[in-house]
């Protein structure tokens, strides 16, 4: 079974419990049972979304605990890989995609994984699946 990719979206929403998501992402991380897929771009989005936040202290625990996850993979950055996603913002410049919502889509079609942990229409118009709506 391919894994699921995880977007900030659901990251913030996981960590933070004042974030309108909140109840719904804890509901699915109480029953999921696969592997998840992510990139360094997504983690540092949602250590800058959590920045000033009450949890702000709790972030760099739950990264190094997510590196040390065997039911998370963790795609590192590359020049490849960002040179890839600025040709793909570059084409895309009508759709609003920022540049890690391109790393993103990158990664999911070299793994041939469709679903996304998110609630991000950009993964909608990008021809994935975001599971929250």
């Amino acid at each position: 079974m391919k894994p699921l990719f995880a977007d900030a979206f659901y990251f913030v929403a996981r960590l933070n419990p004042r974030d309108q998501h909140h109840d719904q992402v804890s509901q699915f991380v109480e029953l999921f049972e696969g592997d998840i897929l992510t990139t360094d771009w997504i983690l540092m989005e949602v250590a800058d979304a959590l920045a000033s936040s009450k949890i702000h202290s709790r972030i760099r625990d739950f990264m190094l605990d997510l590196r040390d996850n065997s039911s998370c993979e963790i795609v590192e950055s590359s020049r490849d890989l960002l040179d890839r996603a600025l040709a793909l913002y570059d084409r895309h410049s009508d759709k609003g995609w920022s540049l890690t919502d391109c790393t993103s889509f990158i990664v999911m079609r070299d793994r041939g994984i469709t679903e996304a942990l998110t609630g991000d229409k950009h993964f909608d118009q990008a021809g994935f699946i975001p599971l929250f709506k």
